[in-house]
C-alpha cells in the first residue's frame, strides 16, 4: 500500500495596512525574491490578493494581502467582514513611519482588532512600524516605542508584537522570521533536535533557514555571541547571493566561508531548509562536518514530514 502523506498545515495570514504603506513590496521581497529597489515597480494590491506560500513541506501559509485604498478597506468591514477575519491565524498590520493621517491608521487597525477579537481572538498579532529607514535613529527610537504602547494598549485584551521594519536592511528578515517562527508546528522539539546536532558537531552554532525565503526557523549556540542581529543579517546576505546566483544561471547549492577565528558551513539539510554550522575549533576537519550534516540529513527529513500538531 502506497504510504499516505500528512495533512498540509494550512495558516490564513492576513497583511493589512493603509494604502502604500508598503505591504505588498515587503511581500515580494520575502517571498517572490525581488530585490528592495525594484519595488518601486509594483502596482497598488486590488481587494485581497491571495497566494498560498509552501513553507517547510506541510506548512502552508495562505496569505491575504489586503489592498489598503479607503474603499476596499470599508468593504472589509462591513461585505466582507465574516470572510475576512474567520480562521485567521496571523494578523500583520504595516504602519507607514511617515504617514501624513496617523488617526485614519489607527482606526483602521482599532476595526481591525475589533473584527479580530470578534472572529479569531486566539491568532496572534504583528504591527510592523515600516520605513524606519527615513526617520533619523534617536527620534525613530522614541516614536517606534510611543507607537508600540498605543497599539498595545487598542488591541487589549490581544497581544501584540512590533517591529521596526525597512526593505533596505535586514529588520525585514528579523520580523519575518518571527511571525513564521510562530507558525512552525513542534517547534520545541525542533529546538531540542538542533541542539543535540549542535553538541554532536562541537559547534559553536547551528543555524536552519527555510530554504525559498532564507527566512530563520531556529538555532541552537554553545557560546554567546555579541552581534544579536547576526541571523537575519545573514539571511539577507545569503538571499541576495542566491539572486545573484540565478541571475547568472546557476544554482545556490552550498558554501564554506573560512577566516582565521572560524569556519562556517552553509549546505542543504533537507529538501525544505538549509543549515549553517558555525566552527571556532580548528582541529575540526571540514570532512567530518560534511559527514555529519549527511547523516543528519534522513532524520530532519523525516521529522519536517511527521504529522503537525
Amino acid at each position: 500500500s502506497v504510504p499516505m502523506a500528512p495533512p498540509e498545515n494550512k495558516k490564513k495570514v492576513l497583511l493589512m495596512g493603509r494604502r502604500a504603506a508598503g505591504k505588498t513590496s515587503m511581500r515580494s521581497i520575502i517571498f517572490a525574491n525581488y530585490i528592495a529597489r525594484d519595488t518601486s515597480a509594483l502596482s497598488p494590491t486590488i481587494d485581497v490578493e491571495s497566494s498560498q506560500l509552501r513553507f517547510l513541506g506541510n506548512l502552508t501559509l495562505n496569505l491575504w494581502d489586503c489592498g489598503g485604498q479607503d474603499a476596499f478597506v470599508d468593504n472589509y468591514f462591513n461585505n466582507q467582514r465574516e470572510h475576512i477575519f474567520s480562521n485567521v491565524s496571523v494578523l500583520i498590520f504595516v504602519f507607514d513611519v511617515e504617514s501624513r493621517d496617523v488617526q485614519k491608521d489607527i482606526q483602521y487597525f482599532t476595526a481591525a482588532m475589533t473584527a479580530m477579537q470578534q472572529y479569531s481572538s486566539d491568532a496572534r498579532v504583528f504591527c510592523l512600524i515600516h520605513k524606519m529607514d527615513l526617520v533619523p535613529e534617536d527620534s525613530g527610537e522614541r516614536l517606534f516605542k510611543a507607537r508600540e504602547a498605543e497599539l498595545n494598549r487598542i488591541a487589549l485584551p490581544m497581544k501584540v508584537t512590533c517591529f521596526k521594519t525597512s526593505i533596505w536592511d535586514e529588520t525585514l528578515y528579523l520580523a519575518w522570521s518571527s511571525i513564521v517562527y510562530s507558525l512552525i508546528p513542534n517547534v520545541t522539539k525542533l529546538e531540542q533536535q538542533l541542539d543535540r546536532f549542535c553538541q554532536v558537531c562541537e559547534a559553536d552554532e547551528v543555524v536552519l533557514f527555510e530554504r525559498a525565503t532564507f527566512l530563520v526557523i531556529s538555532h541552537a549556540s554553545t557560546k554567546e555571541h555579541e552581534d544579536v542581529h547576526r541571523f537575519e543579517k545573514i539571511s539577507n546576505i545569503i538571499k541576495q547571493f542566491k539572486l545573484s546566483c540565478t541571475k547568472g544561471v546557476s544554482q545556490f547549492q552550498s558554501m564554506e566561508v573560512r577566516n582565521s577565528q572560524f569556519t562556517a558551513f552553509i549546505d542543504l539539510l533537507t529538501s525544505n531548509t538549509y543549515v549553517m554550522v558555525i566552527m571556532s575549533d580548528p582541529t575540526i576537519q571540514a570532512s567530518a562536518i560534511n559527514i555529519n550534516i549527511k547523516a543528519a540529513r534522513k532524520f530532519f527529513e523525516m521529522f519536517f514530514q511527521q504529522v503537525p500538531t
